[in-house]
């Protein structure tokens, strides 16, 4: 833990004051946000109520809590934050309230630990301040992203520029209005040993040649304003001055991405899924079925004891992978990390499933638990799918 990182004690008052943000600020205004994201009209263009909140969030020091490095963020462990992002995690649009939204907090990982100063100053500056928004595009549609190793967009050297030929998609955040910059991953070194032979440079989303070729859906849910966009790289031309740390570190940098954010992801897994068992024992208490309370009955009360132990066994994961990150780094946490990232979603989506089932009909149309699912259904193929972490973790066991 960074020396200059607040103590436990501190950690657990921006805790409580998060916990009291979110019940004065962010659950109120739920039901005006879920109507401008689904307005035509206005649902590809940033909230203003989430803006306003941002204001808020920043003024009651709850801003940038994901970042260990205290100089640009809190100073906070990842044990620290994990619970932190549980709360988020509750409300599916509450972490861009206080400037802890992914892809944005990796993209800023990223430059703060291996960006150059003029990179800092351009870019992590308006993103740690939440000017701006961002993207991470390596999934490409025509090989298998789940090896990072196949990623094959070229990246070709031309003189004082490198010049960009290429497709990528599901790059979340790319059809935010607010997206200037992205961070592209592809090929600098083809002959080069195969976790040598790819770069990350800054992209910014207005250069000649970029284009969105279309918004993807998953389950129906664009995710808008953020979106989840297919974009195409036709000839464009960047200065080498935007590569991101050396030559060849490309499938390194992604590895020391990924490690914290798949936390966050799965502490927010982990806030979604308690939300969805709150609202499932409130359904269980009110709704009468065959003369008595659902929660009378002893499916119900199956349903009910089960996620209860199923979230609190991975909480404990995700905080113990925390820990160990904290202590030894992304690689002494490697099997740590796999483990949650193979637990956590699925456990989500048999809470929010069960759920969804209790509510019967009414959970089919419900404002949060289809969302919900589908957020927790896609988190078992980002940041790569759940065979690819079981088979390293047993890899690693074996061994």
């Amino acid at each position: 833990m960074n020396p200059s990182s607040p103590k436990r004690h501190d950690a657990a008052e921006i805790q409580r004051r998060l916990v009291d943000f979110m019940r004065e600020y962010i659950y109120p205004a739920e039901a005006e946000i879920a109507a401008w994201q689904q307005d035509p009209a206005t649902r590809w263009l940033p909230c203003p109520r989430i803006e306003t909140l941002k204001g808020l969030a920043r003024d009651a020091g709850l801003w940038n809590l994901f970042l260990p490095d205290a100089e640009h963020g809190a100073g906070l462990s990842n044990r620290d934050y994990a619970p932190m992002a549980e709360q988020m995690g509750r409300v599916l649009w509450a972490s861009e309230v206080f400037n802890c939204n992914a892809p944005d907090t990796g993209n800023m990982e990223v430059l703060a630990h291996f960006g150059n100063e003029v990179q800092k100053a351009q870019w992590l500056a308006p993103l740690l301040r939440g000017e701006i928004r961002s993207a991470f595009a390596m999934t490409e549609p025509e090989v298998a992203s789940s090896d990072a190793t196949n990623i094959a967009l070229s990246i070709r050297a031309d003189g004082e520029d490198y010049v960009l030929n290429g497709r990528k998609w599901w790059i979340t955040g790319a059809g935010d209005p607010r997206c200037a910059i992205l961070i592209v991953m592809g090929v600098t070194n083809p002959d080069a040993d195969k976790h040598a032979r790819h770069s990350m440079v800054l992209v910014p989303m207005g250069t000649p040649g970029v284009s969105v070729v279309r918004a993807l859906e998953a389950f129906g849910f664009d995710d808008a304003p953020s979106g989840h966009m297919e974009l195409a790289f036709d000839n464009v031309r960047v200065p080498k001055a935007n590569l991101i740390g050396a030559e060849g570190s490309g499938f390194a940098l992604a590895q020391a991405r990924l490690g914290p954010g798949r936390i966050h992801h799965c502490m927010r897994l982990i806030g979604l899924a308690q939300r969805a068992q709150e609202l499932m024992i409130e359904r269980a208490k009110s709704r009468i079925a065959f003369g008595k309370p659902l929660g009378a009955q002893g499916m119900a009360q199956e349903m009910i004891a089960l996620s209860h132990c199923e979230i609190a066994q991975a909480r404990l994961l995700t905080l113990n992978a925390a820990a160990m990150l904290d202590a030894g780094g992304n690689k002494a946490a490697k099997h740590e990390i796999g483990m949650i990232k193979i637990v956590a979603p699925r456990m989500a989506l048999q809470v929010i499933d069960r759920s969804i089932q209790l509510f019967g009909a009414e959970g089919l149309q419900h404002p949060f638990l289809p969302h919900a699912w589908a957020g927790a259904r896609c988190l078992r193929l980002a940041d790569g799918p759940d065979e690819v972490h079981i088979a390293a973790l047993a890899r690693g066991l074996l061994k």
